[in-house]
Formats: C-alpha cells, structure tokens, sequence
C-alpha cells in the first residue's frame, strides 16, 4: 500500500468516525436545518430590535476582565437548547411542535402581560422579541422528555405515572389560583383557568404528561432565573422566579404537547381525504386521456 492509499484510507475511517459521532448524538439534516434557522432568528432580533441589544452591550466595562462580565447563564442556556433542538430532529414533526409553541407562546405572554401579572423591562404588552423563544423552547422540551423518558426505570408502572400525575397537577392548578388570584375578574385568567382544568381533567397519557411537565419545569427554572435576575421581566410578587412561574412551564408544555398533536390530527383529517381524492382523479385521468 503506498502513501497515497494510506491517506485517502485514513480520511475515509475518520469521515466513517465522524459520521457515527455525530449519529450518537442522534444528529440528522433536520437538525442543522434547525440550528440554521434558529441563529437566523437571533441575528433577525438583533437587527430588528437592534436599540435593545445595543443597551445590553451599553454594560460592559471595558476596563474590567471581560471573562467576569459574561453572562455564563445566558450562554449555558443557549448551548443547552442549541444542542437539545438538534437532538433526533425531523422537521415533519417538529413543525407542529413549533407552530404551536409560536402561538402559544403570543397567548401566554399576552395574558401575563395585559393582566400584569409579570411586566418586561420594556413596557411591551407583550414584546414580540420574546415570542420566538417559546417555540424553541418546546423543541428542547420535546427532546429533554424523550432523555427522560429513558432514563425512567422500566419497573414505573402506568399506576404509578396515574398516581404521580393526580398529586401534580391538582397541587399546580391550587398554585395557579392562588398566584392569578388579584387578577381571577379579569377575562384572561379565567379563559387561562378554564383551559388549565380541562386539560387536567382530560388525561390523554399520564405517563407522558408527568414527563413533560417535569421536564418543561426544568429548564423553565433556568429560564426564568435568568430573566428575573436579570430585570428582564419582572412578576407582581417580585421573586426571582415566584414556585408558579416555574411550573408554569411544565403546564404550558403540556398543553402545547396536547395541542400539537389535536392540530396534527385535525389538519391531516382536513387534508387526507382531499389530497387522496386529488390522486384517484389524477390517476384516472391519467388513463381516460383526460385532463383532470
């Protein structure tokens, strides 16, 4: 074997290896498709909202060690969903996810803020500029509650997910009231109370809903104390972060499992049927010679 076979044999176990590292990570085209459109939507914010990003950088003290200044939280965040969102993506299925994290992310802000519950630095009711997190935030919840999901041990039976999810919920929805509660005349809380108990009340899959409340609660912790820490938004009760804005996040992922998988179904129901009848006419089209 000469030098050459032995380099262009070497490239192709390192392109071989390379391969099933990023295979392990369960890295697919979806996923850098994702991680393109989502640093897209940051450089877009940036230049849309360009005024605010100028104010954040207007803190740096130059004098000082830039290192000690860097907001290390913000960044784990950030390398945290970066990763999680490229973990096992497919775009025929994230897209509900994101459709729907998109919109109800629009709701959720819109209440919180309309009925002053939490306020933003900005006085915004609600900011656009904090919409297109929620649904990068429900792609790493879906991913966080499939690494749950296996690590769950296998002896858990449904009982005990049963169990698990009607200490939860109740406890939440208790929670939820008492935090809502100066503003429970206001139309919003009582569409959001309402909402919240139907979903309680309609358990689909207790073991999945016990998964993603947990882990839409875990990285909401991490979400909200940066934001409250930071005076990015601000909660009437002035905690940094209030228990209930936590697992807010575990409800609000939640519901917006459950609503993607009812638009889903209702959209292909919509559409099944007419993209069929579409074809049977193409094809006998095809075969009178008629234009169908």
């Amino acid at each position: 074997m000469n030098a050459l076979e032995m380099n262009e044999e070497a490239r192709a176990s390192k392109q071989v290896t390379c391969q099933r590292s990023w295979a392990g990570f369960g890295w697919t085209r979806s996923s850098y498709f994702l991680l393109s459109a989502f640093l897209a939507t940051l450089f877009l914010l940036a230049t849309i909202w360009w005024p605010l990003a100028e104010e954040y950088l207007s803190y740096i003290d130059w004098s000082r060690p830039l290192w000690k200044q860097i907001d290390w939280l913000l960044i784990g965040i950030f390398l945290a969903m970066s990763t999680l969102i490229m973990a096992g993506a497919d775009i025929k299925a994230d897209v509900w996810i994101l459709t729907v994290g998109l919109l109800g992310g629009l709701i959720i802000e819109s209440w919180g803020t309309q009925t002053e519950l939490w306020t933003y630095y900005t006085l915004e009711r609600p900011p656009l500029w904090i919409i297109p997190a929620w649904p990068i935030a429900s792609l790493s919840i879906d991913r966080l509650v499939r690494l749950i999901g296996k690590a769950t041990p296998g002896w858990l039976s449904g009982r005990s997910f049963r169990l698990a999810y009607w200490s939860i919920f109740p406890s939440y929805y208790m929670l939820m009231l008492i935090f809502v509660w100066p503003t429970v005349g206001k139309p919003l809380t009582v569409m959001a109370l309402l909402l919240c108990a139907l979903l309680i009340l309609t358990p689909t899959n207790h073991r999945l809903a016990v998964l993603t409340f947990l882990a839409g609660a875990v990285l909401g912790y991490f979400l909200e104390r940066w934001g409250t820490t930071r005076l990015c938004w601000t909660y009437y009760t002035g905690q940094t972060p209030p228990l209930f804005a936590v697992l807010a996040h575990g409800m609000a992922a939640v519901a917006f499992w459950r609503s993607a998988v009812l638009l889903r179904k209702v959209t292909l129901g919509l559409w099944t049927p007419a993209i069929r009848n579409w074809q049977r006419r193409g094809f006998a089209g095809q075969h009178s010679g008629k234009v169908p």
